[in-house]
């Protein structure tokens, strides 16, 4: 071996496969970065003196004489203002043609916030999204996934709300894009003239797989930055977090490790929740809020994926298809944010629990009307009712490509409950009615 100033340098390579190297080396530091013949690689496994390293690109034509040289540290971010407005590959390299980024080094990847350093997410993050924002509405420092199938439009749901939401920056995590979806993301934020609190981190389908393992921990140090360093309201968007498991089944299989279910690796759980708990509010006002695709395998929920992100994040988003308007929506039923109690009626109109309530109530027994429809019972007149209601319901507000703020969301159902209901059927408390029913029985 030969060294030199701050790396250590091997030239045998004991065991070669598809993705990894092993080889003897010593004073190796877990996840720290090498170059193998000139590609990047990354320590995955460290017994005794045996080291295993991912080669991200892959291991073709390296000869067990290669020239492993490590660095000492583990992949790192610059991290600068001047991150706002750019786009960097899996690396924290600029895609955009922009200069290199100059700021202090910082390693990825590492431990979650002390707990004694949180604070009770109390502070509302609005998407402005009326599917999210009035019956799922958000906290800062919640973590919560999209779970969707893969051919619903997940991405132009993130693209706006990277748009929308009230944040000082949107950091947005791509894994796996297509092309023609990074494009779209990047002519979006161009157009709307967004770019300045936007950074996106890209891995594209013609980039190797293993790096899409970088994309979330590169955006999860840039949040780390702005928010405790600018105390900004940082919201990170991670699409698609499936495609993230599956890299790391692949590197998995490819070190033979035993996989979990569905082929999972064991670890599927940590790795997933490491990335999920640097969700944080912290005392002095930053935060970091996630809000992350998981694509389903045709919609099976049981799948090791969906499964353990559930036992980790806050809650969940539904997107489904409403087959009476056409138009994709955030399933009210299926959707669950367990942190919006701290904040509906606190940080919005003192309506809101109530509106929220009693539409959704009036849209499940629209669902028993059109179940009886459907067996070709006869509907009464309030079933009819209830149909004409959740219709325009979720064409007005239930509908992704909805935009309103919260104030104009509740006003929109208030005028729907009127027009469809008497104040005895919506079941709204005599006190709320008064200050808002504005229409006639």
């Amino acid at each position: 071996m030969q060294s030199r100033a701050f790396q250590k340098i091997h030239s045998k390579i004991d065991k070669i496969t598809k993705a990894t190297i092993t080889l003897t080396a010593s004073d190796v530091g877990n996840e720290e970065m090498a170059w193998v013949d000139d590609r990047l690689a990354q320590v995955v496994k460290i017994n005794g003196d045996n080291v295993t390293l991912q080669i991200f690109v892959g291991t073709e034509g390296i000869s067990t004489e290669a020239q492993v040289v490590f660095l000492g540290k583990p992949q790192t971010l610059k991290v600068s203002e001047d991150l706002a407005g750019r786009f960097f590959d899996a690396y924290g390299n600029p895609i955009d043609g922009g200069p290199e980024v100059e700021g202090e080094e910082r390693e990825i990847g590492g431990p979650s916030v002390n707990p004694v350093r949180r604070k009770q997410p109390n502070q509302l993050i609005a998407t402005g999204i009326a599917g999210i924002d009035l019956n799922n509405t958000l906290v800062t420092g919640q973590k919560i996934p999209f779970f969707a199938d893969s051919d619903q439009p997940y991405n132009e749901v993130m693209a706006n709300v990277a748009l929308k939401a009230e944040a000082d920056k949107i950091i947005l995590g791509g894994m796996g894009l297509s092309n023609d979806d990074y494009l779209y993301f990047k002519a979006l934020f161009e157009n709307a003239g967004a770019l300045d609190k936007i950074i996106s981190f890209i891995n594209t389908t013609e980039n190797p797989p293993v790096e899409r393992l970088l994309v979330p921990d590169m955006a999860l140090t840039a949040a780390e930055y702005f928010a405790v360093d600018k105390n900004e309201k940082v919201l990170v968007l991670l699409t698609d977090m499936t495609l993230y498991a599956d890299a790391l089944a692949i590197v998995s299989n490819k070190m033979d490790q035993i996989p979990s279910k569905d082929s999972m690796p064991g670890s599927l759980y940590s790795d997933l929740a490491k990335l999920y708990e640097k969700a944080v509010q912290f005392p002095a006002g930053g935060s970091i809020t996630i809000i992350a695709v998981t694509t389903l395998s045709g919609g099976d929920i049981t799948h090791a994926i969906p499964d353990n992100t559930g036992y980790i994040t806050e809650g969940q988003l539904f997107l489904r298809t409403d087959t009476d308007i056409g138009k994709v929506i955030v399933d009210p039923f299926r959707s669950l944010s367990r942190l919006k109690q701290q904040v509906i009626g606190k940080k919005t109109r003192d309506d809101h629990g109530q509106v929220m309530n009693a539409a959704v109530r009036l849209y499940a027994d629209a669902a028993e009307a059109k179940t009886k429809r459907d067996n070709g019972f006869d509907l009464s007149e309030y079933d009819e009712r209830t149909l004409k209601f959740a219709r325009e319901y979720s064409n007005s507000l239930l509908a992704i490509d909805v935009d309103l703020n919260t104030d104009d969301m509740l006003d929109v159902t208030w005028r729907l409950l009127e027009n469809h209901f008497s104040k005895d059927e919506v079941g709204i408390k005599k006190t709320v009615t008064d200050k808002y029913w504005k229409g006639a029985e």
